[in-house]
């Protein structure tokens, strides 16, 4: 459910106030359903995370489709190419048998090598995030890369100030 207004009261009880859009008031009944019952609930409130715009996402793949078909190769090719050079990773270290299955769950993965953790030899991996889990600041790293490699092999397809608008309406995409 979402929302913009609440509060909390203090006295013998403390009660978390929602004001609840009307937008939203069809999600009420089962909210009163979950409430009704008497075991014990939870509830997680969090600020709302906003995600790249869909038109943001579109350039990002027409401009990757474009670079593939000069280059001859494929665009899922090209993205996990350019998600190594412009992506947002992080490192883990695994048991040498389970390199490969860590792999094959990853978009992108580079192996880094034999590392001794605790007397024990693991293997260092450096595994690279599928761009949809991106904030802002990193998809306009990756798309603002990927414009600058589509210049240089001769393909035109969005400016830097395009671009820019088109990260500046990011939005949540429902």
């Amino acid at each position: 459910m979402k929302f913009q207004n609440g509060y909390i009261t203090q006295g013998a009880e403390t009660w978390l106030m929602i004001q609840v859009p009307s937008d939203q008031n069809y999600l009420l009944n089962d909210v009163n359903a979950i409430l009704s019952n008497d075991k014990l609930k939870e509830v997680t409130i969090s600020l709302e995370k906003k995600k790249r715009s869909l038109d943001a996402n579109s350039a990002l793949w027409v401009i990757l489709n474009k670079m593939a078909i000069k280059l001859k190769t494929s665009k899922e090719e090209l993205y996990m190419e350019v998600l190594k050079k412009y992506g947002v990773f992080t490192h883990i270290v695994v048991k040498p048998n389970a390199v490969d299955k860590v792999i094959k769950e990853w978009r992108t993965v580079e192996n880094l090598g034999e590392v001794k953790v605790n007397g024990k030899t693991g293997v260092q991996l450096q595994c690279y995030f599928g761009s949809s889990t991106y904030t802002k600041e990193e998809f306009s790293v990756l798309l603002n890369g990927v414009i600058e490699d589509a210049k240089e092999i001769g393909v035109e397809f969005i400016s830097k100030a395009d671009a820019i608008r088109l990260i500046e309406m990011w939005e949540v995409v429902e």
